[in-house]
């Protein structure tokens, strides 16, 4: 009898620990349910193949070193920085596109991207190249959460929703492909009332997907966009160089970004939001590319590097680098996916640190 209850408590134990391992084990995975995308290019997995506009990518160069070797509608040669975030949170390495037909809810569950290359905060930035306004993206998300409800029931789907982690990331079009290109808004506003502009769309939009059940969130600054090689190409007194205001109205827009986080999390009971700061991180790419393993900064791998993106950039043009990886940039404004990656090791930590 003994003999019987001394086994019974040698199995138990090692049991009881197993059950206790396992248990923390989907604990600590569940933390981070899905990544969820809302943007512009840097983080557009492909939504704009779906559309009507000329913002597209879904062509050779674009994807050649995309897991198959094809272009998916990313605007880079490989993966953008979700797609290791959603890796580094033990989710999947890709995150599809919500319009790509070809996958459906049950994929999407663990992650999808609402972003849109070429679209802003404001909707007359997504006018200009008739793609998917930031308004237009939280309807996607209203419907994809309709879809996750009816395949998943209102519990499960409810956890997914409040558990997921929320990237966003846009801003940069909004400067570059509007106020300093096109005169409506800068015959309204002055540069800096312009940021306020945004900030303020920045925080209504928070405050709606918070109002739809988003709790965890990663709010994207802006790049130093004066150094990007468009940027650079059009700098007409020093040849080739940052355009340094424009570099400052980053810092100045970024700053903004900060003191609205502050307020957004004192603000809203549970929400969690990181400020996902790449600027200085960019910044020393550029400035000091053989410190990171690259050779070229100033321009990008496709065609000259100087103005080639998108429909420019294709595989007629035959100055294409043939290594991105020695590239910071891929094509004209986009980072390569090694820049990608740097990005994504740069701001994990601080993600997970808040969301694990």
């Amino acid at each position: 009898m003994d003999y019987r209850g001394g086994m019974a408590y040698k199995i138990t134990i090692p049991w009881i620990f197993f059950i206790q391992i396992l248990a923390l084990g989907s604990k600590s995975e569940a933390k981070v349910s899905a990544i969820i995308v809302f943007g512009d290019s840097s983080v557009d997995s492909g939504n704009n193949n779906y559309i009507a506009t000329i913002a597209k990518c879904n062509f050779e160069p674009y994807g050649r070193d995309f897991p198959g070797g094809s272009p998916t509608g990313r605007f880079c040669n490989g993966r953008l920085s979700p797609d290791f975030i959603s890796e580094g949170f033990g989710l999947k390495p890709i995150i599809p596109a919500y319009l790509d037909p070809s996958f459906n809810i049950s994929q999407f569950a663990t992650g999808v991207c609402f972003a849109s290359a070429a679209t802003g905060y404001d909707n007359a930035t997504a006018d200009v190249l008739k793609v998917i306004p930031l308004w237009k993206e939280v309807e996607y998300y209203k419907e994809y959460q309709n879809k996750l409800r009816a395949y998943l029931g209102d519990n499960k789907a409810n956890e997914i929703i409040s558990d997921a982690l929320y990237l966003i990331s846009i801003g940069t079009n909004d400067f570059l492909e509007n106020y300093y290109a096109l005169p409506l808004r800068k015959s309204q506003f002055t540069v800096q009332q312009y940021e306020d502009f945004l900030i303020g769309i920045a925080e209504n939009f928070v405050r709606q997907i918070y109002s739809l059940g988003a709790r965890k969130m990663s709010l994207t600054g802006l790049p130093p966009m004066g150094c990007l090689p468009v940027q650079r190409a059009t700098n007409l007194d020093h040849p080739l160089s940052c355009l340094e205001e424009r570099n400052r109205v980053a810092l100045e827009f970024n700053g903004k970004l900060k003191t609205l986080v502050a307020k957004l999390n004192k603000d809203l009971p549970g929400l969690k939001v990181f400020l996902a700061d790449a600027y200085d991180l960019l910044l020393q790419l550029i400035t000091k590319p053989s410190e990171y393993g690259f050779e070229v900064a100033e321009e990008g791998c496709c065609g000259t590097g100087l103005f080639e993106m998108g429909i420019l950039c294709n595989r007629h043009n035959p100055l294409t680098c043939s290594d991105a990886n020695k590239f910071v940039f891929w094509d004209a404004i986009h980072p390569s996916q090694k820049t990608n990656k740097l990005i994504a090791d740069h701001v994990l930590p601080g993600l997970q640190q808040l969301f694990l």
